[in-house]
């Protein structure tokens, strides 16, 4: 790890055998950031301390970034590669973009677990291991034909394998458990070593415990048992030359917590429909990774919050739209093998001209595909994958808690503009976590419906699809006195909404329906290139959660003294009006994505200019180093 020494200090799971000479004096360390990434089966509880190390982290004042990974399956093949769940937090004194690329920390719980990440692990790095379970049925399950905490493999890291699963049985002894249920409380035991190690706060913690197991009493004083076990081992076993120190990154004054993409999601909707005063309405059909977004809003029952379960996705866009034409907040929330199902309705919200929030949580494809992977691979499909023209606005939120901005501008757009909005997020938001000021309701930007309440057509009749100067069409409540009107599927006259099947009427309504979308696009705040001294000729485009792996790799490329301009989009249908004019003022215009080049394929051909696609599809999210070496070649020849 950066700032440990780099001699090979190594404990042999033969108890504490060969161990670093005991430092007389513990030394803490100021550092600037880490990168910890917490590895085992998916039984191992790996998630959940991650969850509680990123509460410590939070509390301390730190800016962080996570990456939580785990298996599709349900049941996954214990002991397996395919089997492992991770958990990663990068930290910092200063702001993270992304959950780090390499890994000062790895600690594994089995030979799995280390097969699967010790390869994203730096030389000198800092390796624990339960050597408890490096048995030699594990090692086999895992396809190790040797010991690797003995037969040297590892010599190039800081190896500490330690007998985890005996310390935390011991401490869990007094409470009754059985070994295995002792066992599971070896992720406390490991958090309370690595709260230690990092100097993170541990009252919390111990509250959290407390709380979460309050109705199980024996398995709540064995995992504190286990979590103070945990930290007193490094504070008595002395096998640790350092300590580390992190220092708050001071941020802004205001009110903070620690939140993930969906949940900023789920509350976006809240706000709007809270600053809109309307009755927020969600239908969705359960799916990875969106499901949260269902979980987080039935929890709010009690603020007021409607949630429908519908027996399938073509069901929850449906009763979705109908709460719509009710006079709701209507929202959907989905992922890409859903949004297949939701196009339909899509196309009917489009016709009938009412808002309506949908959220597709991307993954990776096609079919089932890699359903608890991120992907950018949907951006095509939201902005064209419907039959007809049927032109709707796309937006793709960058961070974990920028979607609940995104959320929020979406639901403020579909109802200014009478028009279903995507918001496009992915895996990699959705599960992962920032810290979050949390905005006053009375600073959001006001959100009116402007509900049609009285007639509006020159004899003192209903006309529903007279428009403002926004292009909107009039919405009535159903049932409001001598507006009766009938809305379908079927072309709409200009004004009547009456069925209308002449050629001059559904041209001049498909212009009219596209029109409109394009006006979101004068909503738009002026696009901001990030191009420090205005030197660079080469600019990286991209949308989206490829923001921080964009902005790592140019903070890393300027420091070696290379410009380098970057602007990333989040409104990405339609276009912002000020992006060509961008695009003309570089040499160079390079795209990065997690697909095969959609973004770029719609910058070619709106602005007929060449640009240069850059691409990845591997289930993470952009490896920020990676794109800084694939920029520096192009940087370096535009320069000469």
């Amino acid at each position: 790890m950066r700032g440990w020494s780099t001699i090979a200090n190594r404990v042999h799971h033969t108890e504490y055998t060969a161990v670093l000479p005991k430092a007389t004096t513990l030394n803490k360390i100021n550092i600037d950031h880490v990168v910890i990434r917490l590895a085992g089966d998916s039984g191992d509880g790996m998630q959940l301390a991650g969850n509680r190390l990123t509460h410590e982290v939070a509390l301390a004042g730190n800016e962080f970034s996570i990456l939580p990974n785990y298996p599709a399956e349900i049941r996954a093949p214990q002991g397996t590669v395919a089997g492992v769940s991770s958990y990663q937090i990068h930290f910092a004194d200063f702001h993270t973009f992304t959950p780090g690329d390499t890994l000062d920390v790895l600690v594994v719980m089995n030979p799995a677990a280390l097969k699967a990440n010790i390869g994203d692990l730096e030389d000198g790095g800092l390796l624990i291991c339960d050597a408890d379970e490096f048995t030699s049925r594990s090692l086999s399950k895992a396809g190790y034909a040797s010991d690797p905490l003995t037969d040297g493999s590892l010599e190039r890291f800081q190896l500490f394998a330690l007998p985890l699963t005996k310390r935390t049985t011991e401490a869990a002894a007094p409470f009754g458990l059985s070994r295995k249920d002792a066992a599971r409380t070896k992720n406390f035991y490991a958090l309370g070593l690595l709260s230690w190690l990092y100097d993170r706060p541990v009252q919390p913690t111990r509250d959290f415990i407390e709380g979460k197991f309050a109705d199980r009493e024996s398995i709540r004083d064995a995992n504190l048992a286990a979590f103070n076990a945990g930290y007193n081992f490094g504070e008595t076993a002395e096998l640790f030359p350092n300590r580390f120190s992190i220092p708050s990154s001071n941020p802004t004054a205001g009110t903070y917590r620690q939140i993930s993409g969906n949940r900023a999601i789920a509350w976006g909707l809240m706000a709007a429909a809270a600053k809109a005063g309307m009755q927020l309405f969600l239908g969705a059909y359960p799916i990875t990774p969106a499901s949260d977004v269902l979980h987080y809003l039935a929890a709010a029952k009690s603020q007021g919050v409607l949630t429908f379960q519908a027996e399938d996705e073509i069901a929850a866009a449906g009763v979705a739209l109908g709460a719509s034409f009710a006079g709701c907040l209507g929202a959907t929330v989905t992922s890409g093998p859903g949004l297949d199902l939701k196009t339909e309705t899509l196309g009917l919200a489009v016709m009938l001209e009412l808002p309506l929030v949908v959220v597709d949580v991307q993954r990776g494809g096609p079919s089932t595909g890699l359903p608890t992977k991120t992907e950018q691979s949907d951006l095509l499909s939201a902005i064209f994958g419907r039959h007809g023209e049927a032109p709707m606005p796309v937006i793709a939120p960058l961070t974990p808690s920028d979607c609940f901005d995104a959320t929020y501008e979406a639901a403020e757009m579909a109802i200014k503009y009478r028009t279903p909005v995507m918001v496009l997020s992915d895996s990699y938001l959705a599960n992962g976590a920032e810290p979050w000021r949390i905005p006053v309701l009375t600073e959001l930007p006001a959100i009116e419906p402007h509900f049609t309440t009285a007639p509006n057509g020159p004899d003192g009749t209903y006309l529903p699809y007279l428009r403002d100067e926004n292009l909107a069409r009039a919405w009535a409540l159903p049932g409001t006195d001598g507006l009766q009107h009938r809305v379908g599927g079927l072309e709409k006259g200009e004004t009547t909404g009456n069925v209308s099947y002449t050629p001059e009427n559904h041209e001049k309504m498909t212009h009219i329906r596209q029109q409109k979308v394009e006006k979101v696009a004068d909503d738009y705040a002026p696009l901001k290139v990030d191009d420090p001294g205005g030197r660079a000729k080469v600019l990286v485009l991209g949308w989206g959660s490829s923001y921080g792996a964009i902005e790592a790799a140019a903070l890393k490329l300027r420091r070696k003294g290379k410009d380098v301009a970057t602007l990333v989009l989040r409104n990405v249908f339609p276009l912002p009006h000020d992006l060509g004019d961008i695009l003309k003022r570089y040499e160079k215009v390079v795209i990065p994505e997690l697909n095969l080049g959609q973004l770029n394929l719609l910058i070619r051909s709106t602005y007929l200019i060449d640009t240069i696609s850059y691409h990845q599809m591997r289930g993470l999210p952009m490896a920020q180093s990676e794109l800084a070496a694939f920029l520096k070649p192009i940087i370096e020849e535009v320069s000469k």
